[in-house]
């Protein structure tokens, strides 16, 4: 049992009671909790008890699992909460919306503040456990990442993910090794600029070990970075993408794969998408989702590289058990959250919202992000200024804006590529499917007779191809 006793089990283990939670949204009030947009309400007040008492519970749990002190846990954790709590309220507000900001981001700069204008004093360092939190909303992401969001893309937004997720990694990672960035470090940058910003960065932050300062850092950059980018990348679409056809459907596929594979957050593709249309807006999203999903692949190999320098010293293949031991436990909850998940999809037991959103990933997602800002705080506090502005933080920046230039790129010339050559080459296109179901299924009608102009027109359609 002594094997069982390291952070990575007992948060794998704390995790799942979440996910139960999170599979049951569809029978909780309101689909379970939720962050608050106002703080004016009981009910409001009412879902942030529920969940102080949830990370209380696990905190204390975990603590004692570990053999950690607990005394002053109490105390601590109420200040870390706040701040998680305000950090996640300002970024429901409209105007932070608007320009992209997420809850993470204000979470390490409350952090960051205290740490810097005040001085942390000791009655606050019990609780501040970044990594303790940051594992546990990996486990529950894992919940929100389904392998039908690939199959939604096809083959080519597979393709596209694989080989953007490949060259741009590659590449980010080369790039920071010759500004001498540190390799753990350089692997987190490397993810963040290739799948999806944050998550992934925390993810590759958990495998190869990359110091908590720099993961602020390297965070900091992306969340700071996408903002531009959301208004760019829409701009440089209607520019570029003409060039590659005349054909208005394809024009907004390569678009949307475009922005979907170079944003670095969900958030942020979907409010640059929009601007791009409705058809760029859906592939969009989707092929930023199967990105998503290869964050336990690139883990995976990140540990298994990591194993094979570390055995190279006595031979020259890694054993599966030195794999084993670098393997970090809690991505292994990752993952068989996203298979459960993904199963029950399959055996259509997910149920959808009024706004077309799955309850239950809905459920697992907010309680990722909470955590995420939890940890975030403690991130914040563990950080001084100085250490950010220093020399290798300043090519740590180098780096991460020339990899994403080249992502900006490789993205769009694949992009074009799958969805501009390959694609309608070798698939139907999206109108081709449509006519297609309009013939073999029953025309719909809007109540009392009244048919909708779409409608008419698939009449008119059917009743030329029966002639």
């Amino acid at each position: 049992m002594k094997k069982f006793k390291t952070e990575d089990w007992v948060v794998t283990f704390l995790s799942i009671p979440l996910l139960v939670v999170a599979g049951l949204a569809s029978l909780l009030p309101n689909g379970g909790p939720s962050i608050p947009n106002t703080l004016l309400t009981g009910n409001a007040w009412l879902n942030i008890g529920i969940f102080f008492v949830i990370a209380l519970v696990l905190l204390y749990v975990g603590n004692r699992l570990l053999d950690r002190p607990l005394n002053g846990l109490l105390r601590s954790f109420i200040v870390i909460f706040a701040l998680a709590m305000l950090a996640q309220w300002v970024a429901k507000l409209e105007v932070v919306k608007f320009y992209g900001f997420e809850a993470v981001f204000f979470s390490v700069i409350f952090g960051l503040i205290v740490r810097n204008l005040f001085r942390v004093p000791e009655w606050l360092k019990p609780a501040i456990q970044g990594e303790f939190f940051i594992k546990i909303g990996v486990v529950c992401l894992g919940a929100t990442v389904l392998f039908s969001d690939v199959m939604k893309s096809g083959a080519a937004g597979l393709i596209q993910a694989v080989l953007v997720v490949a060259i741009v990694w590659f590449f980010a990672y080369w790039v920071a090794r010759k500004l001498k960035v540190e390799q753990a470090s350089a692997m987190t940058l490397a993810s963040g600029c290739s799948i999806c910003g944050v998550s992934a960065c925390i993810t590759a932050a958990g495998v190869a070990g990359t110091d908590k300062r720099q993961l602020s850092y390297i965070i900091s950059l992306v969340l700071i970075i996408v903002v531009p980018m959301i208004y760019l990348m829409p701009w440089l679409a209607s520019i570029v993408v003409p060039m590659f056809t005349d054909d208005v459907h394809i024009q907004q596929e390569i678009a949307g794969a475009w922005i979907g594979g170079t944003i670095d957050t969900t958030s942020g593709v979907v409010a640059s998408a929009e601007a791009a249309g409705q058809i760029a807006e859906n592939t969009a999203i989707v092929v930023k989702a199967t990105q998503n999903v290869l964050i336990g692949f690139v883990a995976f190999f990140i540990a298994l590289y990591l194993s094979a320098r570390s055995q190279s010293k006595r031979s020259n293949v890694p054993s599966f058990g030195i794999v084993w031991e670098k393997f970090p436990k809690f991505i292994l909850g990752f993952i068989v959250a996203s298979a459960i998940f993904s199963l029950l999809q399959t055996e259509e037991l997910l149920t959808i919202s009024g706004s077309g959103k799955i309850m239950e990933t809905s459920l697992a997602k907010t309680f990722s992000t909470f955590f995420f800002s939890l940890s975030f705080v403690c991130i914040g506090m563990d950080t001084r200024l100085k250490d950010i502005i220093s020399r290798e933080n300043r090519t740590v920046l180098w780096s991460f804006v020339g990899a994403q230039l080249f992502n900006i790129v490789v993205t769009c010339l694949i992009a074009w590529l799958m969805f501009g050559i390959v694609k309608p080459a070798l698939w139907p296109t999206a109108k081709e499917e449509a006519v297609e179901e309009r013939v073999e299924q029953p025309r719909v009608r809007k109540p009392h007779g009244v048919k909708h102009p779409e409608v008419e027109m698939q009449d008119i359609v059917v009743e030329v191809q029966e002639k």
